[in-house]
């Protein structure tokens, strides 16, 4: 940080100088616990087209030989008649096209993944677009400032078929705890109050990996 500069983790408003005169720096991020909102379909963008490097690469990269992902000729004679996606793509595409819209900078751990399903195969060329619902939220019993969300990502292609489902459970940070600013009251619900708050409860992910 260069000297009269200024931080602020929000990408609502644009910079400029201050009365004081110093430059305010606004860092791109997730949400923290307190803005992120139940029962709110966050759609994430862009979408991420699939090619045949990405497939074989990947592949590849995690020691998978399956021909279903390298072979196009054994492929073609294969019920789907080609190659399909890995699904370990898919699935690492879901998540991740979520980081930069609702994680990124505010997430303290990912808990675990349940409820993972490829209703339909992704093909070479077709195009992954993701969407979040946040389902449940509370804050942690023994981790001040920290709350504990569940995520429903669903990915389709680019004819709106559902390819990839997935239930991710995440420790989060809350706004005040992490940025020292405090939360804004107009969104989210820090206490994740009302139906599905998950309050005294533990999901099986979370069971055995961290004191919560």
């Amino acid at each position: 940080m260069t000297d009269g500069a200024t931080t602020e983790g929000t990408g609502a408003t644009a910079g400029g100088a201050g009365a004081s005169g110093r430059t305010r720096v606004v860092e791109q991020r997730g949400l923290y616990f307190d803005e992120l909102e139940q029962d709110v379909v966050y759609a994430h963008r862009p979408g991420r087209t699939v090619t045949e490097t990405d497939n074989v690469l990947f592949t590849t990269l995690t020691m998978n030989t399956q021909a279903l992902h390298l072979d196009a000729a054994w492929s073609a004679a294969q019920p789907f008649g080609q190659r399909l996606v890995n699904s370990m793509f898919t699935l690492s595409t879901l998540v991740g096209q979520s980081v930069s819209q609702l994680t990124q900078g505010t997430i303290i751990a990912q808990l675990g993944l349940t409820d993972v399903s490829f209703p339909h195969p992704l093909y070479h060329g077709d195009t992954l677009y993701t969407e979040t619902v946040i389902t449940q939220k509370r804050l942690s019993k023994s981790r001040p400032g920290q709350g504990i969300v569940t995520m429903q990502h669903t990915g389709r292609n680019q004819d709106g078929r559902v390819v990839a489902l997935a239930t991710r459970s995440c420790l989060m940070w809350t706004r005040e705890a992490h940025s020292g600013q405090p939360a804004d009251p107009n969104r989210g619900s820090q206490q994740g109050s009302g139906q599905g708050s998950g309050q005294g409860s533990q999901q099986g992910s979370e069971k055995g990996t961290i004191s919560l």
